[in-house]
């Protein structure tokens, strides 16, 4: 099928072993079902646990360049499988917690495995084997952790009415390393020799309407990193960048809680938050396959529309028939974020430096995602209630959206100097 494009035999078990390494990525969500009962036990305040657990994100975006570093020599295989053992040590540990201190410690080895588990050596090494539908493969490959994030979110709030918070952390962190390692051990594994590899294209794959495959023209773009940073659209794609994390990581850390403050029950609350991170499989698939056939600043203005309308609906959850609306919008729009922002990279400024590119948007996770959450949970603190954090929400993702239509295409960025 020329819609898979390389996507077969030793490519396709790669993609799996990454949709596998993702899975255990998609653990992070387990937290949002277990904080309330958490909470409930320890009486940690909701504004002080939110920040406790800033250090996951902090570590993330600090040791990206690092781990990044780490693939490159070592591969990818070594440095997924020690985030997945981090993961299981990690998750393990968080049913002895006691003090708010012990938060903090092991938030700073779970940021350690967003950053080894993520979109670095995953990313890496599948795009090393798939060139062409490379969009698709990578909306397959990071569907897990939304995959992952359902199956823990409706997981967990089992184990939480079954045995406890404490042995839901435990079951879930030795099962994960039990499950996923031995998996990503099989598939995982760079190209040995050009023998391994599928047929190379030209470049990586695009296909017009027709399905054909096409030379992909971003190959034409060759933007140093010096000259990128001093470009109006590098600034414009990152504050929207931040203000996507945030909103998004704000809003989830505090989703559940905010549920249940409506008098939802946990059980259900759990499985509204699990269906905003299953969305996310078909999101970043079809956000994907788009990619491959559109010019990616449609996808990119297409997604953030659909985060910014979500924003707005949170607003009007209380409202009869909203929940579900927003748990579509947001599931969906939150999770193709992964696939449209590298795609927007590769076509503005080229293939030539789009890591060191890309990596230095990625520190807009650090202010975005580590202040999102603990805003909200303060501002719940002091007001009783989300709403004014989720009104400021809705205002920066208006702005960003509007930013972002000004971000210029590929044949304007070769023929027009910067202003």
């Amino acid at each position: 099928m020329k819609v898979l494009g390389d996507i077969r035999g030793r490519a396709m078990g790669v993609v799996i072993g990454g949709l596998t390494a993702q899975l255990g990525l998609g653990c992070m969500y387990l937290s949002s079902v277990l904080t309330p009962a958490m909470l409930e036990e320890l009486g940690f305040s909701r504004g002080d646990f939110m920040l406790a657990g800033t250090p996951r994100t902090v570590v993330a975006a600090l040791a990206s360049p690092m781990v990044g570093a780490l693939t490159q020599r070592y591969g990818s295989r070594p440095v997924i499988i020690g985030g997945l053992l981090l993961l299981g040590t990690s998750y393990s540990l968080f049913a002895f917690v006691q003090d708010l201190w012990h938060v903090f410690a092991i938030s700073m080895a779970v940021g350690l495995v967003v950053a080894g588990v993520g979109d670095i050596a995953v990313g890496t090494v599948v795009s090393k084997w798939v060139h062409r539908a490379r969009g698709l493969a990578l909306g397959i490959v990071y569907s897990g952790s939304n995959l992952g994030g359902l199956i823990c979110s409706i997981l967990g709030a089992w184990l939480l009415l079954t045995y406890g918070w404490r042995n839901a952390y435990l079951i879930v962190g030795i099962s994960s390393m039990i499950i996923l390692i031995p998996v990503v051990w099989r598939l995982v594994r760079e190209p040995e020799d050009v023998a391994d590899l599928p047929a190379p294209a030209d470049s990586p794959g695009n296909a017009n309407g027709d399905g054909e495959y096409r030379e992909s023209e971003s190959a034409e773009v060759a933007i140093e990193f010096s000259e990128a940073v001093r470009t109006r659209d590098f600034w414009i794609l990152a504050f929207a960048l931040f203000f996507f994390f945030f909103y998004y990581i704000g809003v989830n850390g505090n989703l559940v809680l905010f549920l249940t403050d409506l008098g939802i029950p946990i059980e259900w609350a759990s499985a509204s938050f699990g269906a905003t991170v299953f969305l996310g499989v078909t999101a970043k698939v079809g956000i994907g396959l788009m990619g491959d056939r559109w010019p990616a600043k449609i996808a990119l203005l297409v997604n953030f529309f659909a985060v910014t309308l979500a924003s707005y609906l949170l607003l009007a959850i209380p409202m009869t028939g909203i929940l579900p609306l927003f748990i579509l919008l947001h599931g969906c729009s939150t999770a193709a974020q992964n696939v449209v922002y590298p795609l927007i990279v590769a076509e503005r400024f080229g293939t030539a430096t789009m890591a060191k590119i890309y990596g230095t948007l990625m520190l807009a996770l650090l202010p975005g995602g580590m202040l999102g959450p603990v805003f909200a949970g303060y501002l719940f603190d002091a007001t009783g209630s989300y709403d004014l954090a989720f009104q400021i929400f809705a205002v920066l993702n208006t702005v960003g959206l509007i930013a972002l239509c000004t971000v210029k295409n590929r044949a304007v960025a070769r023929t027009l100097p910067e202003s």
